[in-house]
């Protein structure tokens, strides 16, 4: 899907307390979770042992990093919405975060965003989003993040 486009500060301040779409869906692949667990050290055997995950995990199988679906955001959020007028943004963190339900390995993953809030900084404006992770079929999301991104003019 294209994303939604915001044009500077005033277009993104506009949309306040609107949801803003949904980004395609993706698969979530062994191999991405080997590499998370290989970038982070994480390497307990319910997300890198297929065949333990598979006899002895809750969850029937390996399941991916509550952080790696969190990672993801950077992926799938430019689907969902641009922005332009800006020098440069940053990531400025998460005011809340919970991981719901898992991600089983090979199912597939959206990301919905509501822009919360978007407020003037010396400088720019901060946004905060309300981002929503979906696996197909769950019942609950898998996780539910609200974070806070800073684009500088």
């Amino acid at each position: 899907m294209a994303p939604r486009i915001f044009n500077g500060k005033a277009e993104l301040q506009a949309a306040a307390g609107e949801h803003l779409g949904y980004s395609d869906w993706m698969v979530v692949t062994q191999e991405r979770v080997n590499q998370f667990a290989d970038a982070t050290g994480d390497h307990q055997w319910i997300h890198v042992d297929v065949e333990r995950a598979a006899k002895e995990s809750p969850f029937g199988g390996p399941i991916a990093h509550g952080y790696l679906t969190l990672s993801l955001a950077p992926v799938l959020l430019p689907q969902v919405v641009a922005t332009t007028g800006f020098k440069m943004g940053v990531n400025y963190g998460c005011n809340r975060v919970r991981f719901m339900s898992p991600v089983p390995v090979g199912s597939r993953l959206r990301l919905g965003a509501k822009l919360l809030a978007a407020d003037d900084i010396a400088g720019g404006v901060q946004s905060t989003y309300e981002l929503t992770f979906e696996c197909e079929g769950a019942a609950k999301p898998s996780c539910v993040a609200e974070v806070v991104f800073r684009a500088y003019e």
